[in-house]
């Protein structure tokens, strides 16, 4: 099978692969319809991922086909799955919780093992979920739009609650869309013009901040300087997670929906004056899967309007390292590997 390489930072090949063997008890063998290219693909191409072995077989934003199941399975073949990317261990404290999102031996398709820019995988049984009536491209928007999902599960915060975004990418926007279908207020905060533009005109979310000297007024009076009732961080950035204990409201909650390797400071007199909540939220559990695939399948979310690059796995070669370093206009870059 054709297989997309990462064999090093800075080089991708398509190369040939054997099949994935028959699947044992509780895996099955999937061919792969469509794959997302997320950041941490690209991270990975420009060697800037920290816990990642080479050659790698990228991609985790995964709808797939059902070719054959392992002994005992109900899975009927040829029919359509979201997958679940994170595999748990199952037995570590995390997972005896029911919180396989965090387990402490948790690997990642495409960043610990091989993952989807290729034509079959197996998994376990347990990580797969219906697709329902979604096409193979919203199926394979389910995961990052999973991430945002969780983090606004994870934030406890009531409708009509005032919300901040601060990030207008994939995660950010997936967030922002969530954040609305549990009836918050939102306002997006992002330094791109480009990007708030989009989420206005595209995705309906239309109370935007451009991030720039002067903006934090703007930032206070979007709230008559209460503070929001929950802020979301999905930027990446530690300069910007630090800023933004100054934009919670009093009683109200900081989710960090995205992570970095620095350290984060806050002043602790403003923390606890506020007794405000600071919560982590890390990928999602089938609780957020199953939330994302019943959205999608009402309308609520404008997936069409999300995927603005398409490619294949032999164009992937050159689309991704161009896309790596030329983000104008993108959002969420799809590979068609089946039809």
């Amino acid at each position: 099978m054709k297989a997309v390489i990462c064999p090093e930072p800075g080089r991708l090949e398509v190369v040939e692969r054997s099949r994935p063997a028959a699947p044992g008890p509780g895996w099955v063998r999937l061919a792969v319809r469509r794959v997302g290219i997320c950041g941490t693909d690209y991270h990975i191409f420009e060697g800037k991922h920290p816990f990642l072995e080479y050659p790698r077989v990228m991609g985790h934003e995964i709808s797939a086909t059902v070719i054959e199941a392992g002994a005992g399975s109900a899975l009927v073949p040829g029919t359509l799955v979201v997958v679940n990317p994170y595999i748990a261990c199952g037995s570590c404290i995390a997972c005896r919780k029911g919180k396989p999102n965090c387990c402490a031996s948790i690997r990642v398709l495409g960043v610990h093992i091989d993952g989807a820019f290729c034509e079959e995988i197996v998994v376990p049984e347990e990580n797969l979920y219906p697709a329902n009536e979604l096409s193979v491209e919203a199926a394979a928007t389910v995961e990052f739009l999973a991430i945002g999902a969780h983090a606004v599960r994870r934030s406890r915060t009531a409708a009509g609650s005032r919300a901040l975004v601060i990030g207008a990418g994939p995660i950010g926007l997936g967030t922002a869309i969530f954040s609305g279908i549990a009836g918050h207020a939102v306002t997006l905060l992002d330094t791109s013009a480009e990007r708030l533009a989009f989420a206005a005109e595209r995705l309906g979310l239309s109370r935007g901040i451009l991030a720039s000297e002067g903006s934090e007024k703007a930032i206070a009076e979007a709230t008559d300087d209460e503070g929001f009732d929950v802020v979301f961080d999905a930027t990446g950035n530690g300069a910007s997670m630090m800023r933004s204990f100054s934009y919670v409201a009093h009683g109200g909650t900081l989710v960090f929906v995205s992570v970095v390797k620095d350290e984060i400071r806050f002043s602790d007199p403003e923390f606890h004056k506020r007794e405000m909540t600071l919560v982590a939220s890390r990928n999602a559990t089938r609780e957020d899967f199953g939330h994302v695939v019943a959205s999608i399948g009402k309308g609520l979310v404008p997936v069409e309007a999300l995927i603005t690059h398409r490619t294949t796995l032999a164009a992937a070669v050159t689309d991704l390292p161009r896309w790596a370093h030329d983000k104008t206009g993108l959002v969420k870059a799809v590979i068609a590997v089946a039809p």
